[in-house]
């Protein structure tokens, strides 16, 4: 009786341990060496904080920098089929400018996919 007490404990900790993990997965830093778009919104080259919310393939992504919003837009989870070993911002130059496409994360088995149509909306700072 008291083993099944003790396994049941074991159980609902490491439930709650990997919970826990889970919310902390869902942002990362990024530093980008130029000037880029994220979805029609300019961002200057620096250090950016992203933080992603939502449930299944779509999210929505915003970029921190000095603990401010700067600019948020949807994106797309897709996965992959090795961890990333560093974190990076994909940049797209077809359209003549700097497009941030595509985020990855190290040690994340997933990217997210920032698609053209998307509208990037500023923060209103408050």
């Amino acid at each position: 009786m008291k083993l099944t007490n003790v396994a049941k404990t074991v159980v609902l900790g490491l439930a709650v341990l990997l919970a826990s993990s889970a919310f902390a997965s869902n942002k990362g830093t990024l530093l980008v060496g130029e000037s880029f778009e994220v979805s029609g919104q300019q961002l200057k080259a620096g250090e950016y904080q992203v933080r992603w919310d939502g449930t299944g393939s779509t999210v929505e992504v915003s970029f921190f920098k000095n603990n401010k919003e700067v600019a948020k837009t949807s994106a797309k989870l897709v996965t992959a089929d090795k961890a990333y070993s560093s974190d990076s911002a994909i940049l797209d130059h077809s359209n003549g400018k700097a497009t941030i496409s595509e985020l990855r994360f190290a040690g994340k088995k997933f990217a997210l996919e920032i698609g053209p149509a998307e509208k990037a909306e500023m923060s209103s700072g408050k």
